[in-house]
């Protein structure tokens, strides 16, 4: 009972919307109801591929340490500018100066016991030479002199690597830049035993940086290098930045079952506005033309009552689309060829002029203007 009182409203709704429509084209005489419409006019038309991305520097290099110890001092901080083989951090290095002078000790001891091999050496040749020794003891004496000669290179390389551990325990800045990341504090104990600790992240310049952004495979085959690039951060919602397209990376990216191909976006920061990590809406400007004349295509698929709508011309090509002209008044059906649609405007080849008129549909206000709704299909959307 309630399903057929409701589909009665509804059925007498809609019976009194079209009468109204009818009457009201009728009460007018000649003229038009209120229509919705468009206009011809001249601008930029362009075809965008949309992704997201990261913003990163250019270069970034990770700091770490190939010692264990205790972190005593800490020279640079977030954001501090360092320069090349500038100490940006301090092991405690006793540990490793006491492994020095115990391998500096070790080598002098070594080097005693060769030059006492090489004494040795020489007396038994004096000795062999005038036949008071057998050649056994000859023999014997140079395997000592070479085994002594082996534990000094033992003791060098055992000092050297002292030094070298005492070095390493004082971190230097790998290349100029600034730090980006800090992961120790004072007091801190770092353990390079299996891997190298992160101490430090130092990014080589922010005055250049990278969008690593994700193009989906349905995208990829219309993005190539040197395209024009157009992005948005959260940060600055309100201006648009630019960059160029320098490299589409060919190993594949699966995301939710969607195969995404990564392409680096080269960005002038000069200003230093943008920062690593921000998310970036990126449009890359695929085809682009300037000071074309160009229609909204909302006026591509108009909707109009069969009340007013004139009859479509009787031969259409497969390149023309249907539109509907207002001249002198009257609803005038004709074809145009279209060009580059970039989802707003469409780029009109062929079939209008500058400042033609075009209905969308009806319009349920009286001033006829482009923020009116049509009454065919709701709420005219809005470009």
């Amino acid at each position: 009972m309630k399903i057929g009182k409701i589909s009665l409203i509804a059925g007498l709704v809609l019976g009194a919307a079209a009468l109204w429509g009818t009457q009201y084209y009728n009460s007018e005489g000649d003229g038009l109801p209120p229509l919705h419409t468009v206009h011809t006019e001249y601008g930029d038309v362009s075809q965008r591929v949309v992704a997201h991305g990261r913003l990163q520097p250019v270069q970034k290099v990770t700091v770490g340490s190939e010692v264990s110890g205790t972190i005593s001092e800490i020279f640079v901080d977030f954001n501090s500018i360092v320069e090349r083989g500038e100490v940006i951090a301090q092991i405690e290095p006793s540990t490793f100066r006491a492994a020095v002078s115990s391998a500096e000790a070790e080598l002098e001891s070594a080097e005693a016991g060769l030059e006492l091999a090489r004494m040795q050496w020489e007396r038994i040749q004096q000795l062999r030479e005038r036949q008071f020794i057998s050649p056994s003891e000859a023999e014997q004496a140079n395997a000592t002199l070479r085994q002594a000669e082996a534990e000094v290179r033992v003791r060098q390389h055992a000092l050297d690597r002292a030094e070298l551990e005492l070095n390493r325990s004082t971190i230097y800045a790998p290349t100029d830049g600034i730090v980006i990341s800090r992961n120790i504090d004072v007091g801190q104990t770092v353990a390079a035993s299996l891997s190298a600790p992160d101490l430090f992240e130092i990014a080589t310049d922010l005055g250049q940086m990278h969008i690593h952004a994700n193009v989906s495979e349905a995208d990829i085959g219309r993005v190539d290098d040197g395209q024009t690039v157009m992005f948005k951060v959260d940060g600055y919602r309100e201006r648009d930045f630019y960059g160029e397209v320098i490299q589409v990376r060919n190993a594949p990216i699966m995301e939710d079952n969607v195969v995404h191909y990564e392409t680096i976006i080269k960005v002038d920061n000069q200003e230093r506005l943008l920062k690593p990590g921000m998310t970036a809406e990126v449009s890359v400007i695929t085809q682009e033309r300037e000071n074309v004349l160009r229609l909204r295509n909302t006026a591509l698929r108009a909707r109009l009552p069969d009340s007013i709508r004139p009859d479509d011309p009787e031969t259409v090509d497969n390149d023309e689309t249907i539109v509907y002209l207002i001249r002198n008044g009257e609803l005038v059906a004709t074809t145009v060829k279209t060009g580059l649609n970039d989802g707003v405007y469409t780029e009109i080849l062929e079939g209008l002029s500058e400042g033609d008129t075009l209905a969308v549909g009806l319009s349920l206000t009286q001033d006829n203007n482009n923020d009116g709704r049509s009454l065919f299909g709701g709420s005219q959307a809005q470009y």
